[in-house]
């Protein structure tokens, strides 16, 4: 097994993290990504720096938001990814506000002149609002065929939101559901999660680490699991929990990091090989949630 705790600089770039199909896309879409939520808070140029860091590594998938600091994001998202289009897998959302049919063509442009680009890889829904869903999937498919985007899908979706995308569009939509996962939240396991496997969906997590309040520390009883699988690879807690959070088909992770050392750790997570037992571990330590709710933040 390669040792994933070699130095940051031995990494070889993009060579070993792993692609997995993107829900109905036939693209191969890095599993672990790089999310942006609240990157317009990090300093530019060390945010911009990490992102492109990420790329060098492998993590092409990135994701941001019209949401996030108001454009923000898209703009320094932008900045990185200049002159490196090509590689990346860019995945936006669009406001339920914007969701009305015109709203979501509106929309899409303002983030593609913010992004410097004239596609996204994927576009979202990024919740549920008022705006009838059929519009948004006229919206949707406009872009497409216009090539504004390459494909669509939602987030924040239960799996009775799920299939009633689907009544509308068709098998195949959408591409993927973005929600919350991670070890103390895997409430999608329950329902969200299978559907998605058994349809062809891409479920793209969010907030692999929680959000702001972080893994549990070594002097908790979940904590000593991470810490103690950690030690025996050489690996950081953050690589093994998104190895565990990326375990299986069709699991992918979006982690957001405001270094760039930050984004090399966490491209380091590709070389970890958890055995079933550690994955045994690791289940047992942060066992499912009673409620079947769909969690969000």
């Amino acid at each position: 097994m390669a040792n994933p705790s070699r130095r940051e600089d031995e990494i070889q770039p993009g060579a070993r993290v792993e692609k997995r199909l993107f829900g109905s896309t036939h693209c191969q879409v890095a599993v672990i990504g790089q999310g942006t939520w609240l990157i317009e808070d990090t300093n530019a140029p060390q945010a911009i720096a990490a992102l492109r860091r990420g790329l060098e590594l492998g993590l092409t998938h990135i994701d941001t938001a019209e949401m996030y600091g108001s454009g923000a994001a898209e703009t320094l998202i932008g900045e990185a990814i200049a002159g490196r289009r090509e590689k990346v897998y860019l995945v936006s959302k669009v406001l339920p506000t914007n969701a009305s049919r015109q709203g979501v063509l509106a929309a899409c442009e303002r983030s593609l002149r913010r992004l410097g680009t004239d596609r996204l890889d994927c576009y979202l829904l990024h919740w549920r609002g008022s705006q009838p869903l059929e519009q948004t999937i006229a919206g949707f498919e406009q872009l497409r065929r216009e090539g504004k985007i390459l494909a669509w899908g939602v987030s924040n979706f239960d799996v009775a939101d799920l299939e009633e995308v689907r009544s509308i569009a068709g098998e195949g939509h959408p591409a993927c559901n973005q929600v919350l996962y991670h070890l103390q939240e895997r409430g999608i396991e329950h329902a969200v999660l299978p559907w998605c496997a058994k349809s062809g969906v891409a479920v793209v997590g969010y907030s692999p680490f929680g959000h702001r309040g972080g893994l549990p520390g070594p002097r908790s009883a979940s904590g000593r699991v991470l810490k103690e699988i950690a030690d025996a690879h050489g690996a950081s807690v953050h690589q093994v929990a998104l190895r565990f959070l990326t375990r299986n088909a069709p699991l992918f992770t979006i982690p957001k990091a405001s270094n760039a050392e930050h984004t090399a750790d966490n491209a380091r997570a590709a070389a970890l090989e958890l055995s079933e037992a550690e994955l045994r571990r690791i289940d047992h330590a942060f066992p499912l949630p009673r409620s079947r709710t769909l969690p969000v933040l």
